[in-house]
């Protein structure tokens, strides 16, 4: 198989036939129909509910409003990156601990990280905003929210990290052991460059999620782009055209996101493919 034009999807799942391709697009007819309908009913039940009067729209006309949502939408982004970068870090930690010979770190990181995947985010939220400061630990309103979806994301980014590493061929280990090279080398010269490239886009992935959680921010009064979005409904009562003008940011950034993520998937998966295809 050619490693140039080689993709996850080659790999994975073979070319559908005629007849899957007719099942899929009339699947796909069917489902943009029901979609369409869907959308008519949603409008329609707006315009009797008065939620299309002018007066719930017409704030989005002011220069102010698109301000004050950037505004949440540039914190927003601050705390999903450093999320982002501190899971990365701890996640890179937990791995490492996580394939040590050592029994002992091998047992700390795997109960750190079944922790970390287990206990919801919100749970870590309200440590740090209520208990932690009971003990004098008392931060920001920033890192209340970066420092709690970030470790929740810790875990998931360790197991990916790990899933990675061990999918690079042993044979390229055994081969560079044996010209004499520490098993440090190795790791963070060879192996580990190779599986960052495979789990780029399972690393974006959990950057959505990273993104999703940063909505908790109104526990901690952090002005994010939900929170700002909350005050524009509470000084125009306009819930329902807020919201749904929220909702569609939040699927825009998305969609970048796993653009991005396909995108480097397609030029990754080839390097990463390349030896063992």
């Amino acid at each position: 198989m050619s490693a140039v034009n080689t993709s996850i999807k080659d790999v994975l799942y073979e070319p559908p036939g005629p007849k899957a391709q007719r099942r899929i697009r009339a699947a796909t007819a069917i489902s943009l129909v029901a979609l369409a309908v869907v959308v008519v009913l949603v409008v329609r039940q707006f315009s009797v509910n008065g939620q299309l009067d002018p007066k719930y729209w017409s704030l989005f006309t002011r220069f102010t409003t698109w301000r004050f949502l950037g505004r949440g939408l540039a914190g927003t982004i601050e705390v999903a990156l450093a999320a982002g970068a501190v899971a990365f870090a701890l996640g890179m930690a937990m791995m490492l601990a996580r394939i040590s010979k050592y029994r002992i770190l091998r047992g700390i990181s795997i109960a750190l990280i079944e922790f970390t995947r287990g206990v919801p985010t919100l749970l870590f939220i309200y440590f740090f905003f209520l208990i932690a400061p009971q003990f004098g630990l008392k931060l920001p309103a920033f890192w209340k929210i970066t420092a709690p979806v970030a470790i929740s994301a810790a875990g998931v980014v360790a197991e990916v990290l790990r899933s990675g590493v061990n999918a690079i061929p042993k044979g390229q280990t055994e081969a560079a052991l044996s010209l004499g090279m520490r098993d440090s080398s190795v790791f963070f010269k060879i192996v580990f460059p190779q599986a960052l490239r495979c789990v780029i886009p399972s690393l974006i992935s959990e950057l959505v999620i990273v993104l999703k959680d940063t909505t908790f921010a109104y526990v901690v009064n952090y002005a994010d782009l939900m929170q700002n979005a909350k005050v524009l409904i509470s000084n125009y009562d306009a819930l329902v055209s807020v919201y749904l003008v929220t909702a569609v940011i939040y699927i825009l950034i998305n969609y970048v996101l796993n653009q991005i993520s396909v995108a480097l998937s397609r030029r990754g998966m080839p390097y990463a493919l390349s030896g063992t295809i």
